[in-house]
């Protein structure tokens, strides 16, 4: 599985950016299931508010698959989403 993020907004208005698949990685159990456990139902509105964060997350199951694309706001994060988008930025 492939994953992007794209976090914009802030303070700063500065843009952060990672990428990783996730068979490379020793965690790779914990990152997939936490993407299948992302429902777009529950992510919230995606709306920024000021001075906080907007995710944009590209889940494709491989390579050559059409993406997924979820977006998330810092406010609507829960433990599990901040973990994952968090650990795919840390791929810089």
């Amino acid at each position: 599985m492939i994953l992007k993020v794209v976090r914009s907004g802030g303070f700063a208005g500065l843009i952060a950016q990672g990428e990783l698949d996730t068979t490379a990685e020793p965690d790779s159990e914990r990152l997939e299931q936490a993407v299948q456990a992302l429902d777009p139902e529950q992510l919230g509105s995606g709306r920024p508010q000021p001075d906080r964060y907007v995710y944009r997350l590209e889940v494709r199951e491989h390579a050559e698959a059409e993406p997924t694309q979820l977006t998330v706001a810092e406010q609507d994060l829960d433990h599990d989403t901040a973990w994952l988008v968090d650990r795919v930025l840390r791929r810089e």
